[in-house]
């Protein structure tokens, strides 16, 4: 909510969300862009119904979270459009799961390990230029078959570096659900995509986000950056990143 309270965008006018899976740290922030876009601030309020797509139990935690802000809704309800505080649920399978002016977002499922949650990664297609976010998953050939239908941005999410001492258990647990930056270098090299961003880090001990691009280059040799927040990647026949035009003066 603070970045995009930093890039302007009003809270109101996010009218959808897709979620890749129900992990906590994917989705705690979510009530507060359902909330706070809802009694308008600091800008106007949602007087519209909030679309949620997401896996298996997406309904059940829609269904739910009004019960958990129950007096919060019926207080504010009396100040502000009670159809802005509702949430449409839309449990998805691999397809297309939106397709609206031109946009058209697909799902596909990956793995995520031993977890026993079902987890999405969603690419997003329009003129003709696509962009793909892997979500949480391991080395997994489904990603890279929907990498692959063209040549799109490559973002691979959650990706684990730095295996010292007694971090080792960790990252043997987390690896069983993640994906090593050499792993996701052979999903570049495979697919060549125009752009492959790294976000969602995990990193253990010293290791920086730096050290993601040594160990990828063992296996790719393409357009590859590490992304930090408020990056903006501008995407046409040539793809461009830079940081946020304004950052400096926020």
């Amino acid at each position: 909510m603070q970045r995009l309270h930093q890039l302007g965008i009003p809270f109101c006018d996010i009218t959808g969300l897709f979620l890749t899976h129900h992990h906590s740290d994917h989705v705690v922030g979510f009530p507060d862009l359902w909330l706070t876009g809802w009694i308008g601030r600091p800008w106007g309020k949602r007087s519209t119904p909030l679309d949620v797509w997401g896996p298996q139990g997406t309904r059940q935690m829609m269904e739910h979270l009004p019960q958990a802000f129950a007096v919060d809704l019926r207080v504010r309800s009396r100040s502000y459009p009670p159809e802005g505080a509702k949430l449409l649920p839309h449990e998805i399978k691999e397809g297309v799961v939106f397709d609206q002016d031109g946009i058209q977002v697909s799902a596909f499922e990956v793995d995520h390990g031993g977890e026993e949650l079902p987890a999405f990664g969603y690419r997003i297609d329009y003129r003709n230029h696509a962009a793909v976010l892997s979500g949480d998953t391991t080395f997994n050939e489904n990603l890279i078959v929907h990498l692959a239908r063209s040549r799109p941005i490559g973002a691979r999410s959650h990706c684990r570096c730095g295996q010292r001492g007694r971090e080792r258990a960790a990252v043997e647990r987390i690896g069983a659900n993640h994906t090593t930056p050499e792993q996701a270098g052979e999903v570049f090299a495979r697919v060549k995509p125009k752009l492959a961003v790294y976000n969602h880090l995990l990193l253990f001990g010293s290791a920086t986000a730096g050290d993601l691009i040594p160990a990828t280059r063992q296996k790719y040799a393409g357009p590859l950056m590490v992304g930090v927040d408020l990056l903006q990647i501008d995407v046409g026949q040539e793809v461009q990143a830079k940081p946020f035009e304004n950052l400096a003066s926020r």
